[in-house]
């Protein structure tokens, strides 16, 4: 069975055109997408409710992002949450949580 530990599947809209960086001979591509839920209220009023998350991937997958994926398309994405921590230029300490993609599936386009 595959390991459930540290799972997670998203399928979301894309919130801008991924950054691709090269390193060698390998590729890293970043971007954010929206989840949106949406339920009614005590007052039967629709309430949206929309969560954006960070997106990483690397290697060939990357090359695949750069490609085919555009600003307001959906995706589907799985793999693990990453934690880390970075040092602004002001000696802030910053912290992130990002998708680590191991998996990729390409939806559709804009709505």
């Amino acid at each position: 069975m595959k390991s459930l530990r540290n799972s997670v599947q998203l399928i979301g809209r894309l919130g801008k055109d991924p950054e691709v960086k090269e390193f060698g001979k390998s590729k890293k591509a970043s971007f954010s997408i929206a989840t949106t839920d949406s339920y009614k209220n005590q007052k039967g009023d629709k309430i949206e409710d929309t969560q954006w998350h960070n997106v990483v991937i690397w290697g060939k997958l990357a090359g695949i992002a750069e490609k085919y994926l555009k600003k307001g398309e959906e995706v589907a994405v799985e793999g693990k949450l990453v934690h880390r921590s970075y040092e602004t230029s002001k000696g802030e300490t910053r912290y992130i949580t990002e998708i680590n993609v191991n998996d990729l599936v390409l939806l559709g386009g804009k709505k």
